[in-house]
This record gives structure tokens, C-alpha cells and sequence, in this order.
């Protein structure tokens, strides 16, 4: 079967909109001429697609399984036309990339960076998250790529094997705070202090969780959770807050000399980064220029 593309966007719109009326507007049509599109798109399908309601549209359920679909062939036939007529110097191509906040700081913005120098016409749609997030919005194609820690493939998603990198995490405060002070600074001497950090089942969490149990400690004293790292690093440097972060996250901060690891002794952890993308479709070409520069500028990260 066969599907108009521009019939999907209709009935995509009015799922959007919530009813005939308001999707009319949207894609700047006649209410009777949307009506007929749809009814030309269940025809086909051979089913309705909505029941008619004096409040709105509402989805069959056979409505519902086209939904997923409908998407997709509509993101992936943007994505074509985009990316061939950016190759024609018609319009802009567009990189759509996922990072945790670590790789957000910093490799990213330098990969980015590359990217734009060499071409102009590019733009970037950038995405913060945790790792389920970026695989959600990974499989859903609202990103081409996710950067983030190495995991384990999926039926969906893989790791792309040569675009991987290290870097280290440490227990972190504000340049002028007390515990500096102390001399042999032991992790259970930072336990009772308040701590800011990434919600519990993130990254960050875990691995800060696997560093205190390694030294026989229970966790410590967590009073902010956040996945902003605006508010994090603003709790560290502005209000006393310890956190564990990655090297990257904080690296402006230590240099304007408002952040650093606190100097405890073989509490420095390092983990995987890498590159994923979906194991199904092509990587569009803007993506594939992002993915480029970042394997020029972790190759000597890996060695």
C-alpha cells in the first residue's frame, strides 16, 4: 500500500490540532477540503482513521496504529528532500545531534564548530538529555545521533565503533570551599555535606553511587536532584553544593576558577563515550559531516 505523503501531513496535523477546524488553519486549507483528504486517506486504508466528535477528532484504533507510521515516512521524506536539496546549494541541510550535558560542554560545541567552518549552509538542531531521552528521540528520528555513554545495542540502536572517547569524573566544589581546607581529604569526609546532583537512575548518579560503595560508603548526603546543569553548576559554585561531574561539564568553570575536583585521593572515574545512531535508514549526509569531526576530535581521546 502506497501512501501520499501529503495526506499523511494532513492527517498528522489534525492529530496535532485536535480537530478539523483548528488543523484547517494550520496547513492553511478549507475545512472541506481537509475533510476530503482524509476521506480519500481511509479510503485507502479501508477503515476510518477518526471518530467525529462535537469537541474534536479523536483516533480509531486503527488510526492509532497508522500514527507511529504516518511520522516517520513524513520525518524521513523531510529529511530527503532536505538533505538533496542542500546538495544542490538549494537550501540548508540540517544536522540533528542528542548529547548528555557532558559532551553538550564540550566536545559537541567544538564538533559543531568544524562543521560550520567548512559548511555555512548547515544548521544544527541540538538536543540535552539523559540517555533515555536521546534514545526516544533517537528511534522516534528526531535526532540522527545521540552522543552519550557507551550502552549496550539494541534492536533499534548501535554504537557507531569507531567514534569513541574517554573522559573522567571527580567530586566537585567551588574553588573557596571549606572542605579545601582539610588536610588528607577522605571521600567519607565529603558524605555529610549537601550535594546537588543528577536524579537517581541517571548516569552521573550511578556512577557516583558505584564510587562510594566501592569505598564501603552508603550515599551521601543528596538534597538537590536536577538534570539542569545550569542549576548544578550554579549550586557548586554559588551555594556550597558538592556533585560529581565529568571533566567536560565543568571545565569553563575551572578555568574562571570557580569549579575543580577536590583533591581526593583515587576517587577519579573514567567511563566510555561514543556515538549512536539507528541500525535501520541511512545517516543523512548532514550528520554523517557532524560524525567526521567528532571522530577527528576523539581519536587521540581512545589511545
Amino acid at each position: 500500500m502506497a501512501f501520499d505523503i501529503h495526506q499523511l501531513h494532513a492527517f498528522t496535523t489534525i492529530v496535532s490540532a485536535g480537530s478539523l477546524g483548528r488543523a484547517a488553519i494550520a496547513l492553511n486549507v478549507t475545512q472541506p477540503a481537509l475533510s476530503r483528504t482524509i476521506k480519500r486517506l481511509e479510503e485507502q486504508v479501508g477503515a476510518p482513521l477518526f471518530e467525529r466528535h462535537s469537541k474534536g477528532m479523536q483516533l480509531t484504533d486503527i488510526g492509532s496504529v497508522l500514527l507511529p507510521h504516518a511520522t516517520l515516512m513524513q520525518r524521513e521524506s523531510e529529511h530527503a528532500t532536505e538533505e538533496i536539496n542542500a546538495m544542490r546549494g538549494l537550501a540548508k541541510g540540517t544536522v540533528r545531534v542528542g548529547a548528555v550535558g557532558s559532551i553538550a560542554c564540550h566536545i559537541l560545541p567544538l564538533a559543531i564548530g568544524r562543521v560550520f567552518a567548512k559548511w555555512p549552509k548547515l544548521q544544527v538542531q541540538v538536543v540535552e538529555g539523559v540517555w533515555d531521552r536521546l534514545a526516544d528521540a533517537l528511534t522516534k528520528h528526531e535526532i540522527d545521533l545521540a552522543l552519550a555513554v557507551a550502552v549496550s545495542d539494541t534492536d533499534e540502536i548501535t554504537a557507531i565503533k569507531d567514534c569513541r572517547w574517554e573522559d573522567y569524573s571527580h567530586v566537585v566544589a567551588a574553588t573557596n570551599h571549606p572542605l579545601r581546607q582539610k588536610r588528607r581529604l577522605r571521600l567519607a569526609d565529603v558524605s555529610d555535606a549537601p550535594w546537588a546532583i543528577a536524579p537517581r537512575g541517571t548516569g552521573p548518579f550511578e556512577h557516583m553511587q558505584q564510587v562510594f560503595a566501592a569505598n564501603g560508603l552508603g550515599l551521601p548526603n543528596i538534597v538537590v536532584e536536577t538534570r539542569s546543569v545550569t542549576v548544578l553548576k550554579s549550586l557548586v559554585s554559588q551555594s556550597g553544593f558538592l556533585s560529581w561531574m565529568a571533566e567536560p561539564m565543568y571545565e569553563a568553570d575551572r578555568k574562571a576558577e570557580l569549579i575543580d575536583a577536590l583533591p581526593l585521593p583515587g576517587v577519579k572515574r573514567t567511563r566510555m563515550l561514543t556515538a549512536f545512531r539507528r541500525r535501520a535508514g541511512i545517516l543523512p549526509g548532514p550528520a554523517v559531516k557532524l560524525l567526521e569531526e567528532l571522530r577527528a576530535l576523539t581519536t587521540d581521546d581512545v589511545h
